[in-house]
């Protein structure tokens, strides 16, 4: 029970703030030991930075014995004050012990929020139909942020995909993969915003050093790394409602939580759709040799998945294109994903 302060309630507050932070600086020492010593007695008082940062020495074993059990007690009791990290490391640690159900609403909130291991596990769920329904659209678009975030698991998902869902609903799930990426950025500034606006009501804190890394806005999804947003309301408002706005935080980066492999019920692999009439032309180069070098660096992007190479001899020169689009709109829309990557290209009709 805490004791009440009132007026000193910041003063009362100082001792556990500073508790939370030098055991952050003996984490990044390598003091493990010192840095649980300093967390405790803050996390039995209550504070959730010190209980996620607790659970996380569990669930790596380091300065304690590994206890994922343990580690499961503290995150959720700092995800019931509200912890936004803490709610997102209970959901992958229930979904990877078989409790989906109870892990989903969690996933889907750190999903909403850009975390690339969250778009991971609710993509292979979407396809697989795992105790959500199946939309191999949007199931594509996510593991496809996942794999553009650094995910390695990611990689070898969507090539397994590949094989199963054809090529209109990659390039559905292409498209659908910026929308969600604009809107996950939108989402995210306009919580910071709020947060500045409402910084001056509230007195300053600066303990919510944690060992997990917090990508700033413009770099928000390094591979492995969890994100961090702050502060937010009990987790049951997580579950049905946006979640509040976000508040970053310096911290240090330990290793990433572990995922689970991919699992895929799908159907018999359709084959690729390869007779349209569109094409997406990728330049033409008086050296066949240049062309070939062009499609080895693009041939593994998600725009092109199921189409094929053409290299066409027009005089002098060969046009490298990959064929297979059925309608102008899916061309187009692969070339501007294309362009967007770096690559200059054009829709074309055979």
């Amino acid at each position: 029970m805490r004791v009440p302060c009132y007026g000193l309630a910041l003063l009362c507050a100082v001792p556990v703030l500073a508790d939370v932070k030098d055991g952050v600086d003996a984490w990044s020492r390598g003091d493990y030991a010192s840095a649980i010593r300093q967390w405790q007695p803050a996390a039995d008082k209550g504070d959730p930075d010190a209980q996620f940062n607790l659970a996380q020495a569990y669930k790596l074993g380091r300065g304690v014995s590994q206890d994922l059990g343990k580690a499961e007690q503290l995150y959720n009791r700092a995800a019931a004050q509200g912890h936004l990290q803490a709610a997102d490391n209970l959901g992958l640690l229930m979904f990877q012990r078989g409790e989906r159900s109870r892990a989903m609403p969690y996933i889907r909130a750190a999903s909403g929020r850009g975390d690339p291991r969250a778009h991971y596990v609710l993509g292979l769920a979407l396809f697989n139909g795992d105790g959500v329904e199946k939309d191999w659209e949007r199931a594509y678009a996510l593991v496809n942020l996942a794999q553009q975030a650094g995910l390695p698991q990611a990689a070898s998902a969507l090539s397994q995909m590949d094989q199963y869902i054809p090529l209109e609903q990659r390039q559905r799930g292409v498209a659908l993969a910026a929308v969600i990426a604009a809107e996950t950025e939108q989402a995210r500034r306009a919580q910071v915003a709020a947060v500045d606006l409402d910084a001056d009501s509230r007195p300053p804190k600066s303990t919510s050093l944690r060992p997990f890394s917090t990508p700033p806005a413009t770099d928000s999804s390094k591979p492995g790394a969890d994100y961090t947003p702050g502060r937010a309301p009990p987790v049951a408002s997580i579950m049905d409602s946006a979640p509040p706005p976000p508040k970053p935080k310096p911290v240090v980066v330990p290793a990433p939580i572990a995922m689970p492999k991919p699992r895929f019920d799908a159907p018999t692999p359709v084959a690729a759709a390869s007779g349209g009439p569109w094409r997406v032309q990728l330049g033409a180069f008086g050296v066949r040799a240049n062309a070939d070098k062009l499609w080895d660096r693009v041939k593994a992007r998600p725009e092109l998945a199921g189409s094929r190479k053409l290299a066409i001899p027009t005089g002098k020169v060969t046009r490298l294109q990959a064929g297979g689009f059925a309608s102008r709109e899916s061309a187009q829309t692969a070339c501007n994903r294309l362009k967007a990557g770096g690559f200059d290209c054009m829709a074309v009709k055979d």
